[in-house]
């Protein structure tokens, strides 16, 4: 059985199939159809909803996907739907706003967008505009255009946050921290589970060697949404602090598989470009869920961080039964969604090297839109210079471009053992073809991902020019 505050109500949950979504739950049997079906793939926005969850001795406000956020999920939290927004009768502040800045037209995605705004103004954010752009980028629907609905952001943060939800915070917290810790989903023989050890995963992996694993399920769950398919047995990673752990060691950073992308972002921010890149991936409802090592688990040719994991020389520490073992990332993958993972076994951390003062590092994402899209191209390049500016080492990785992310063992010889100048750069492009074979596809042509790859390594010398100029002549 699982537990969960709906607004103030706790909710005990058995007999729904492990991949009942929450949207389903929502609209179909409680009959609570505020929140909207649009897309179904975490996608438009439609469907948002807010999860609040104990952090400390404080709540933590994120807004998700419920067609994508399986039931198994909201154990232990509270859901927020656009329901309980509402206080005797007079509109939340959020709402208010909205329609005193004529923020919605037809009215359909406008329960999702109240929602994000709701989370925003309960996130310890800085409330301007950019984080406003921030919050509503996964609400993709725009009828009004956009100004209307940042004039209602605009208003909502020159108001105090002092709604009913503040106001009961500490008994919120208090019911959230009293409700059992693991849980379980049972529909007849269907399961899902929620472990809070390793040791607990273990033992299940042993006994259910079948049952796939969900940390954020923004991938994951699209099996269920979109082909249709039964997870006869499923485990949940998110009540595992083990897997949610951040470590940062002089020499390298180690972050828990099932860490949150959100949750990841100041640390990998030291590395540049990477943090503009996280902050494209998805939107913000995605990043809320989606981990890290789902993202190299799934082994997507398109997910944005394996490449640069392989330009970083990433490893994995993976586990099974107990025994553990640290693999890099270059190797991992064996082809079309294909990795080396054993039955049983999975990713139990991440160990990013970080960067010496001699390494220079970049990463590129060119994709159709700006926000919540998937790559066309992500390259990725790391080199190494000796004290004359010189290549010594060179790691170039490319997403989308091949059946899986890649590193290119001919451009990076190219650049080896020379100045990172418009000789060396050409060499490299040549070698680019040599590299990646990519496909033609709804995304972009092979050609035309060619030249964008070439034309990456040139934005990295023209930018990189003016600082290894410096280094040449010191």
């Amino acid at each position: 059985m699982i537990e969960f505050l709906l607004g103030d109500e706790r909710v005990q949950v058995d007999g729904l199939a492990p991949e009942t979504s929450l949207l389903d739950y929502l609209r179909t049997h409680l009959g609570r159809t505020g929140t909207k079906e649009g897309c179904a793939s975490g996608d438009c926005g439609a469907c948002t909803v807010v999860l609040v969850e104990s952090d400390g001795d404080t709540l933590r406000y994120r807004a998700v996907n419920a067609c994508i956020t399986l039931l198994g999920a909201v154990h232990g939290r509270q859901v927020l739907t656009v329901e309980h927004l509402a206080e005797g009768g007079a509109l939340h502040p959020v709402q208010q706003a909205m329609v005193d800045c004529h923020g919605s037209q037809c009215g359909f995605c406008t329960p999702g967008i109240v929602m994000s705004l709701f989370a925003w103004r309960h996130s310890p954010i800085a409330h301007d505009r950019e984080s406003a752009l921030t919050a509503l980028s996964g609400n993709l629907c725009r009828c009004t255009g956009y100004r209307p609905i940042l004039d209602a952001a605009t208003q909502i943060a020159e108001q105090p946050c002092a709604d009913a939800f503040q106001r009961n915070a500490t008994l919120t917290l208090a019911r959230l921290r009293d409700m059992p810790a693991s849980g379980t989903l049972q529909e007849g023989a269907a399961m899902a589970w929620l472990p809070t050890s390793l040791d607990e995963l273990d033992d299940l992996l042993q006994r259910h060697p079948q049952a796939r694993l969900i940390a954020g399920g923004t991938d994951l769950a699209l099996d269920a949404t979109q082909n249709l398919k039964p997870f006869p047995a499923l485990i949940h990673l998110d009540r595992l602090g083990e897997l949610q752990r951040l470590e940062i060691h002089p020499d390298h950073l180690l972050i828990g598989a099932a860490r949150p992308y959100v949750d990841c972002l100041d640390a990998l921010a030291e590395f540049p470009g990477l943090g503009d890149l996280l902050e494209r991936l998805g939107s913000l409802q995605i990043r809320q869920r989606g981990t890290l090592g789902g993202n190299i688990a799934n082994a997507s040719p398109i997910g944005d961080l394996p490449p640069v994991l392989l330009a970083l020389d990433a490893c994995l520490r993976l586990r099974r039964a107990g025994e553990v073992r640290d693999v890099p990332v270059d190797g991992f993958f064996t082809g079309y969604r294909q990795t080396i993972l054993q039955p049983g076994e999975y990713i139990e951390a991440v160990r990013i090297p970080r960067l010496r003062d001699h390494q220079r590092f970049r990463v590129d994402k060119i994709s159709k839109r700006r926000d919540d899209d998937i790559s066309s191209v992500c390259l990725a390049l790391r080199l190494d210079l000796d004290a004359n500016g010189v290549v010594s080492d060179a790691r170039l990785a490319c997403g989308g471009m091949a059946a899986t992310a890649q590193r290119g063992a001919h451009s990076e010889a190219a650049l080896r053992g020379r100045p990172f100048d418009a000789a060396a750069v050409a060499a490299a492009q040549a070698a680019i073809p040599e590299d990646f074979q990519p496909i033609d596809d709804l995304r972009a042509s092979a050609a035309y991902r060619l030249k964008v790859a070439q034309n990456l390594l040139q934005r990295a010398l023209l930018e990189w020019a003016p600082s290894l100029a410096e280094v040449h002549h010191a």
